[in-house]
């Protein structure tokens, strides 16, 4: 409706004659109103004979004003799909990331380009098996002394940028990071996603755990995992690993409505077409 009003606006400012036949018009009905007495016929008849009289008069007049100024008409049609042409010639340049995600690492971090390009980083020695069963840790994640921690079922190249996330932390900001959980088997997911939307809200196959292509982190300190979120010591390392991990090229957990600030996952491609179509199952 604003559309069509905006243009009828634009039609009486472009036409002069046209506001001259709607003022007629309105004079025209506004006498009619007065004369209650005369004939309803004769009404109709002198509004049929102005109707078909103004329709032929803007036939002319429209024909007149296109013949003296259809360049201009033109030009204004093209300046107006200018911005459309602009945006849609943009969009088709180049490459573009769905699901609102850029992986394509920045390459103004010349440590982070060094670290993936070049160097092959190695997985750090495993933490005892102890340090995952404490009672802390099992009040804020149940199940983890289960969790697949082997790096070697995970994405290669997903695994470097882990690790480079790793190595940037300890080396700039002193903390020391712990693999929590790597690949997740379907399994697993259905089980903790039957645990209710506080635990997860991903079904089987609808994370990226299940392709190798997620991890959940913590800290390790003093010779324990510091995962609370009340640890303000924590919470600072979870902003500066959420920034690293972007830019690597990875996706942070802590930037979702529902936060999982020890998550970060690598949207490849492949997994992201696998993940759609299970989700529409």
């Amino acid at each position: 409706m604003a559309f069509l009003l905006g243009c009828g606006v634009l039609a009486l400012r472009a036409f002069p004659h046209w506001r001259d036949r709607l003022r007629e018009a309105c004079l025209s009905w506004s006498r009619r109103g007065a004369r209650r007495g005369q004939s309803w016929g004769r009404q109709v008849q002198s509004g049929r004979e102005a109707v078909v009289g103004g329709v032929l008069g803007q036939a002319q007049a429209a024909q007149a004003w296109w013949q003296a100024r259809w360049m201009w008409a033109v030009g204004s049609v093209l300046l107006l799909l200018a911005p459309v042409l602009m945006v849609l010639g943009w969009s088709l340049h180049g490459p573009r990331a769905l699901d609102g995600f850029d992986d394509r690492v920045d390459p103004g971090n010349r440590q982070v380009a060094h670290l993936l390009a070049g160097e092959q980083l190695v997985p750090p020695p495993p933490l005892p098996p102890a340090v995952f069963t404490t009672a802390e840790v099992e009040i804020v994640r149940p199940m983890l002394s289960s969790a697949d921690r082997r790096w070697d079922q995970m994405d290669a190249e997903f695994v470097q940028r882990v690790l480079a996330v790793f190595k940037i932390m300890k080396e700039e900001h002193g903390y020391e990071m712990a693999l929590l959980e790597g690949y997740r088997s379907p399994e697993r997911q259905a089980m903790l996603a039957a645990k209710g939307s506080n635990v997860t809200m991903a079904g089987a196959w609808q994370s990226y755990h299940q392709y190798g292509l997620a991890v959940d982190c913590a800290f390790y300190k003093d010779g324990k995992l510091v995962i609370s979120e009340k640890d303000p010591w924590a919470m600072r390392g979870y902003q500066l690993y959420g920034q690293v991990a972007e830019q690597v090229g990875l996706t942070w957990g802590g930037r979702w409505q529902m936060m999982d600030l020890g998550h970060m996952e690598w949207r490849k491609p492949a997994a992201k077409a696998a993940i759609r179509a299970a989700g529409n199952r």
